[in-house]
């Protein structure tokens, strides 16, 4: 009995033991209201670099298509094939285009000859006129006549046979500048033409690669700080550690409304042929700041779904302003919205943080 006693003090005791710890845990929770750390507002930019994705392109590329129907006689390049300006491409056939030309050649000099023979005619009889009475008024005005009419069938005879010198020059294909072929899609004997119901493929496709087009999409918030033939640096990911400069060229000029940002082209000379169209680029694009701008701590910023905004103190409590960021270097950030110098705002904010809350 007096063991069953000790043992009760003790599971007694102990119970109470455990109650007071759990009263002190409890009381532990009870944290003091919470510190908020503050930063007041300063007008002043901040220079800064972007980096921006952007893509390599062809300063000019052009898909070589069939003028007149005929048949392909030969290819002269492949795909790879480095050409020069004029160079001879590819060669097409078509029998009836030459027979074509070759008589309206024939049918142009036999109308000249017709007219030549006719002014020679006229020229003899105004010669022969000016002796009275040798040459009727009827006969000379007659004689000028049939040369004019034999003149104007040998103008149209001759106009026939350019049009179709023309068009027996389109059998031949020429690369209008030099660079690469980049896309072939014909072999000998195909048959071709604007006519022809093929699958819309071009014959070639020639890309200039010497210089290429470095198209870049500046975000709207940036675009006031594009300076005209700025340059800039530009790596690419299959050759790295190496850097590229160009000069930018042009812009837009507008903003798309898709992606609200403008393009710019960055003009980027590739005499080593190192880069190719169609690469990704890494672009850095040094922004100078705007003298508009107001400077926060980054952390001051809250952006969620909906909003950007920073949390300014405004009669003790807490209010959000709905911002628009701009540069960012190390821990500050430029912004623009309804605010002004020396505002305070928190230095760290968070979505958490409601509207209304007294922080004094």
């Amino acid at each position: 009995m007096k063991h069953i006693l000790i043992l009760l003090s003790f599971i007694t005791f102990f119970y109470a033991c455990n109650e007071s710890a759990a009263g002190k845990k409890k009381a532990t929770k009870t944290s003091p209201k919470e510190k908020f750390s503050f930063s007041n507002v300063i007008k002043g930019s901040l220079s800064a670099t972007l980096a921006l994705p952007g893509q390599l392109q062809p300063f000019e590329i052009v898909q070589l298509y069939p003028k007149v129907n005929g048949f392909v006689k030969n290819v002269l390049v492949d795909r790879g094939t480095v050409v020069k300006k004029g160079q001879v491409l590819l060669q097409l056939e078509a029998p009836e285009i030459q027979e074509q030309y070759l008589a309206a050649k024939s049918k142009a000099q036999q109308a000249m000859s017709m007219y030549f023979a006719s002014k020679d005619n006229y020229e003899r009889l105004l010669s022969t006129s000016k002796t009275p009475g040798t040459v009727s008024l009827h006969d000379l005005q007659m004689a000028q006549s049939k040369m004019m009419a034999d003149s104007a069938v040998a103008e149209a005879e001759k106009s026939t046979a350019n049009s179709l010198k023309a068009t027996q020059d389109y059998l031949v294909v020429r690369a209008p500048f030099d660079g690469v072929i980049t896309e072939r899609n014909v072999h000998p004997g195909a048959l071709v033409g604007p006519n022809i119901k093929t699958d819309d493929k071009p014959m070639l496709v020639l890309q200039q690669e010497a210089k290429l087009r470095l198209v870049i999409e500046v975000p709207e918030v940036y675009t006031s700080q594009l300076a005209g033939k700025s340059t800039f640096s530009f790596s690419v990911n299959s050759l790295p550690g190496k850097l590229f400069r160009g000069t930018l060229s042009r812009s837009s000029g507008a903003l798309s409304t898709k992606l609200r940002s403008e393009t710019a082209e960055i003009d980027v000379f590739n005499a080593q042929h190192l880069l190719k169209p169609g690469m990704y680029a890494q672009v850095l694009l040094p922004l100078s700041g705007n003298a508009e701008a107001l400077i926060v701590p980054h952390a001051s910023i809250v952006t969620s779904t909906e909003r950007k905004y920073v949390i300014m103190i405004k009669d003790g409590k807490t209010k959000w302003i709905d911002i628009a960021e701009g540069n960012i270097r190390n821990d500050s950030a430029e912004i623009f919205g309804n605010l002004k110098e020396g505002d305070v705002v928190l230095s760290k904010a968070t979505d958490e943080i409601k509207e209304g809350v007294d922080v004094k």
